[in-house]
């Protein structure tokens, strides 16, 4: 394994590896064990990442359920994960909050980041979505896990979840969104995962000038509409097969947006906390 020493922490951040985080202790060496019960992750570019507070907060506020958690232990957690990424490199961690015998503990997972790849393909997974807790990250991961490997199996890339109504809700690991013109549009919530790539877009798009919908709409609704997937792995990809349609100027128009997002990536450098006040200090 190869092996890279964090300047912030002054510890070996080893490759695929968890560790637990302690508010008295700081890091340690964790295992895989327990019952993972929430979730975030981004991409880290060369030490840069787009929207790492808005994961911080949509972590924080889930962690915020579990009583014996604290939003300023939480806070504390996340400041010390942004100053322990890595500056070189591509990553992906992953924070959780897991639950133990004794509690609930945090954890980082400091994964490589796969290749990016610049488009999707969709497979419809049979009936309606069938998440419990669709706004909180993690909370069906074993469920949403099986449904990527079927679309897998499939020939697909992506699993797309429909309503009841057979209405376009998202993928198990993306938001989507359509164009209609220069309207962009997307599912409506409740019942969606606070999309940090689907908000940076949206808010491109209004400084850009562009409308900004949401709507219900059916795959045949959207049979002749350019259809892209999001995520903070991948950024945009247009969809080639599976929803919407696809054409060669799509690519184009989706790489054009895919630069304006890559632009919004700062260096990760020090995380205000819940109040949006900026603090060092990382442990008592």
């Amino acid at each position: 394994m190869n092996a890279e020493t964090n300047a912030a922490t002054g510890t070996s951040a080893t490759r695929d590896t968890r560790r637990w985080w302690d508010a008295d202790g700081g890091w340690s060496t964790a295992d895989a064990t327990g019952t993972v019960l929430v979730i975030d992750s981004w991409l880290v570019d060369e030490g840069r990442v787009r929207g790492l507070d808005r994961h911080a907060e949509r972590f924080r506020s889930v962690c915020d359920r579990f009583p014996e958690q604290g939003a300023d232990r939480t806070d504390r957690f996340m400041r010390a994960v942004a100053e322990s990424l890595p500056a070189r490199g591509r990553w992906f961690p992953r924070v959780e909050l897991v639950g133990t015998g004794s509690g609930t503990r945090l954890r980082m997972w400091l994964r490589p980041a796969p290749p990016r790849t610049a488009t999707v393909r969709l497979w419809t997974a049979a009936g309606p979505d069938r998440r419990r807790l669709p706004a909180v990250k993690g909370a069906d991961l074993d469920h949403l896990a099986a449904l990527r490997a079927d679309a897998t199996t499939a020939g697909a890339d992506e699993a797309l979840l429909v309503s009841t109504e057979g209405h376009v809700v998202e993928g198990a690991s993306t938001s989507i969104v359509w164009w209609r013109g220069d309207t962009l549009c997307g599912p409506p919530g409740p019942g969606l995962l606070p999309g940090i790539t689907r908000s940076l877009l949206g808010e491109l798009a209004r400084t850009a000038g562009l409308q900004v919908v949401t709507e219900q709409a059916t795959a045949a609704d959207l049979a002749g509409l350019p259809v892209w997937t999001l995520n903070a792995l991948h950024g945009i990809r247009p969809v080639t097969e599976g929803l919407g349609r696809f054409q060669g100027t799509d690519a184009e128009e989706a790489e054009r947006w895919q630069s304006r997002l890559a632009a919004l990536a700062v260096p990760a450098g020090e995380l205000p906390d819940s109040r949006g006040e900026p603090t060092k200090e990382v442990s008592p």
